[in-house]
């Protein structure tokens, strides 16, 4: 099998995009840990799909698999990847879309030729929505004396706050909360550094990828952790190893992120 592909990221968090408009592509067929290796194959953090849908007011259907072929709920960087993809290969002339993921519905709106911004609709604190094996809902949650908050945009998030994340050997406090079992679907883990208000440094360590360049809806997460806990500000400059997001939350409202993402190169490979 042929499979044509885009290349695209989103502030180095990278995908490659398939247009699966014709329903022509299986990823029952696909090899995902040799795909996305970087020596043997594209690389690439996720696989984004696009796929039709049938359903009103809807324009597609956007799906997403991790490097190590789980398909997951939501991915931010992703969805401002999928939204310029389809409006450059001119599958729309829209600026505006409305995308139905694994986990609901999702706006997309282009605002120019690398910008896009993305409702990332509202968190989900409940345990058994994020989903997490905690007894009652608390803003603080502790796993083998780590303090986390916990969350979910779309896929679940535990944000961790800490002094100074530059240095900070991430992995193995990482593995030890996706690991811990509070989490059966896996956990996102974000390390937040509160710089102002208005400004936080933050590293994630994604499920099934391991720590990546960006993660829109880690940024997120973070975002509304701190805005909960009155720490941030409603609007946050949210700086990542692989460049900015901005991200806009009030209490008990829907969650914004706007950001660049761009085309890097195209391709076949075959399978």
């Amino acid at each position: 099998m042929r499979l044509n592909f885009t290349k695209m990221q989103g502030l180095g968090n990278d995908f490659i995009v398939i247009n699966n408009l014709d329903n022509s592509f299986n990823e029952n067929s696909i090899n995902f840990h040799q795909l996305a290796n970087r020596h043997i194959g594209i690389g690439f953090d996720q696989m984004l799909i696009v796929e039709s849908c049938s359903r009103p007011n809807i324009d597609f259907r956007y799906r997403i698999f991790n490097a190590d072929g789980q398909e997951v709920e939501q991915c931010g960087n992703g969805a401002r990847c999928f939204a310029l993809y389809v409006f450059k290969k001119k599958l729309t002339n829209k600026s505006k879309l409305n995308v139905e993921t694994l986990n609901g519905d999702i706006e997309l709106t282009i605002n120019d030729a690398s910008s896009v911004t993305v409702n990332m609709g509202e968190p989900e604190f409940t345990p058994s929505k994020i989903p997490a094996n905690f007894d009652n809902q608390h803003k603080k949650y502790s796993i083998n004396s780590t303090k986390i908050g916990a969350l979910s945009m779309g896929n679940p998030h535990a944000v961790i706050i800490a002094n100074n994340i530059k240095n900070l050997e991430i992995e193995m406090t990482a593995k030890d909360i996706q690991n811990s079992g509070y989490f059966p679907e896996g956990v996102n883990v974000g390390f937040m550094q509160i710089n102002s208000p208005s400004n936080i440094s933050l590293r994630v360590y994604e499920r099934g990828v391991g720590e990546t360049q960006a993660c829109g809806t880690g940024a997120c997460a973070a975002v509304v952790y701190g805005v909960e806990n009155d720490l941030l500000e409603n609007t946050v400059c949210v700086s990542l190893p692989g460049g900015n997001l901005d991200i806009n939350y009030e209490k008990g409202s829907e969650v914004f992120m706007t950001g660049p993402a761009e085309f890097v190169f195209e391709g076949f490979i075959e399978i």
